[in-house]
């Protein structure tokens, strides 16, 4: 028996769902191009450079299980207009922005507008596609998409700021945003199963408050190492909030912010540890390579940029077709498959890059047998992270899994740093007459090689701890 043909609804649904998960996705990756620009225009120094990313980072982590609780709270519709009126305001002051702390206010904002909107766009899709084989292809088409956003930020950055000023990377998606308003208007009320508990607002400033000073000194790694003050200060912090929070939750809470009994489920506690671990291993990659891409072999930002494009384009393959893959044989068998394949990608960028080949291709060919097998990963993961939730917690179950993604993504960029670095000097130092692009080689080498564990542990995870239904 086939399954329905979707509506026109649904594929309105459907679209907005993409529309704001693309724009979210991003505004994380377009912005790390055009930060040299954004340093001479604002005269900047060095030390605050990073936080035109760091200030959309941390707010976006900090905020998404509010944005989550808030969408079972309010109603997704409301959540969804009001997550994007934010994220394209914010935008819009960034792009005009004509001195840095009006920059860095405005990227912090843009990041709350994406921790109210993200789970919104994951939430809608799990309450209107119900289905099995209509939820696989909604959120593989879901994943597809924010694939293409998270492997084309990179080269759309480089072009519009080569061309037209580092301003047009922030203002380029304010149509998009403007429609999305006003097609989110339309959204039927019926997709608002809305929850008339209160908002834990105490759970939700401790929550946000520990995961901005866990994701903060995470960060900070790339720049002083895990030893510093500043690193295990907020560490520590970030790390006992979070304590209290899950403390809170279970014991003081009238209406949780994040229900623990939602973890009792086999499928959403699974799910949320294999995408930790998928994400440890893999967000890092688009800034790993492209600096592997700089420092070993000298290709300029824009170069490095278009050289992940094929990558990209088997990233939108892999999540294209992970709904039907999902169908065939199950979420479960598709996360050890999809996980297995992008080991072995990994495995083949380290042993490309141990060896210094310098031919483009065989970095490429790794590189798509990675990005195929890692995007493809998410649909399965997704869905069985969020499947075993009643409907009033949808948007607390796609809150979870986008700060769990988030999260892993911080903390697997910090790690996999340190390790290149710690790495690179130790060979360096053993080999002091080397040149030091053969210790950085051998940096990034350690750093892929962690990813192919990291995406191995995930599958072997997936294969042992997922259901089998």
């Amino acid at each position: 028996m086939t399954a329905p043909e979707p509506t026109l609804r649904d594929r309105a649904i459907l679209s907005l769902a993409c529309c704001g998960s693309f724009v979210v996705i991003l505004d994380a990756t377009i912005v790390s191009v055009a930060l040299p620009d954004i340093r001479s225009a604002l005269d900047m120094t060095s030390s605050t450079l990073p936080w035109v990313v760091n200030a959309y980072t941390l707010a976006f982590a900090g905020f998404l299980l509010l944005g989550g609780r808030l969408s079972d709270r309010y109603g997704q519709r409301r959540m969804f207009m009001l997550g994007m009126v934010v994220f394209t305001l914010a935008r819009a002051a960034a792009g005009l922005a004509d001195a840095t702390w009006l920059l860095l206010a405005a990227r912090a904002i843009q990041g709350l507008g994406g921790a109210l909107l993200m789970p919104v766009t994951l939430s809608l899709l799990t309450t209107r596609f119900t289905t099995p084989t209509a939820r696989a292809k909604a959120l593989g088409t879901w994943s597809a998409v924010g694939a293409v956003a998270a492997a084309s930020g990179p080269v759309i950055g480089g072009i519009l700021t080569q061309w037209t000023g580092w301003r047009s990377v922030f203002l380029i998606s304010l149509p998009v945003g403007v429609a999305a308003v006003v097609a989110g208007a339309r959204l039927p009320r019926a997709t608002a199963l809305r929850d008339r508990s209160r908002v834990d607002v105490v759970g939700a400033a401790i929550a946000t408050t520990g995961l901005v000073g866990t994701v903060y000194a995470v960060m900070r790694t790339a720049t002083v190492g895990w030893t510093d003050a500043t690193v295990l200060l907020p560490l520590a912090g970030g790390v006992a909030l979070l304590g209290l929070f899950g403390w809170h939750q279970a014991g003081w809470a009238r209406d949780p912010l994040v229900p623990l009994g939602i973890f009792r489920a086999r499928a959403v506690s699974s799910g949320n540890t294999v995408m930790f671990l998928l994400g440890l291993g893999f967000f890092a990659s688009p800034v790993l390579l492209s600096l592997y891409l700089q420092d070993v072999h000298g290709y300029s930002p824009f170069g490095a940029g278009m050289a992940y494009l094929p990558i990209g384009v088997a990233m939108f393959v892999g999540a294209q077709s992970a709904g039907r893959l999902l169908v065939r044989v199950g979420a479960r068998r598709a996360s050890v498959w999809c996980c297995g394949i992008a080991t072995v990608g990994f495995a083949g960028v380290a042993a490309v890059a141990a060896a210094r080949l310098d031919q483009p291709l065989w970095m490429l060919l790794p590189g798509v047998v990675f990005g195929f097998g890692a995007a493809a990963s998410f649909t399965p993961v997704t869905v069985v992270a969020t499947s075993s939730v009643p409907p009033r917690h949808n948007g607390v179950a796609a809150g979870l899994l986008n700060t769990v993604r988030q999260t892993s993504a911080a903390i697997g960029l910090g790690a996999l740093s340190t390790v290149t670095a710690v790495v690179g000097a130790t060979w360096h130092a053993a080999h002091p007459r080397s040149d030091a692009t053969a210790a950085l080689a051998h940096g990034y080498t350690a750093a892929f090689a962690a990813s192919a564990g990291c995406l191995l542990v995930a599958a072997i995870a997936a294969a042992w701890a997922m259901p089998r239904r």
